[in-house]
């Protein structure tokens, strides 16, 4: 699976990732999901949205998240 629908543009949703060509941002169809709602809840809710759309939001957050690197905090005293 491609990232290439996922755009980031300042002028657009203050730089957040979209699914390109909309105004859906990745964090909106993940907060979604994590609610509870199906693909096709979603994309009820937004004509411009498609399968391919949610999927490359999941990919583009994994991907993203692969990349992080977690330092673990000492625990206080």
């Amino acid at each position: 699976m491609t990232t290439d629908l996922i755009t980031c543009d300042p002028r657009v949703m203050l730089g957040k990732p979209v699914i390109r060509g909309t105004r859906i941002t990745v964090e909106l169809i993940l907060e979604k999901l994590a609610a509870g709602e199906s693909f096709e809840q979603i994309l009820s809710e937004h004509s411009r949205l498609t399968e391919e759309g949610i999927r490359a939001a999941i990919t583009f957050a994994l991907e993203t998240l692969r990349g992080e690197v977690v330092h673990p905090l000492e625990k206080a005293s």
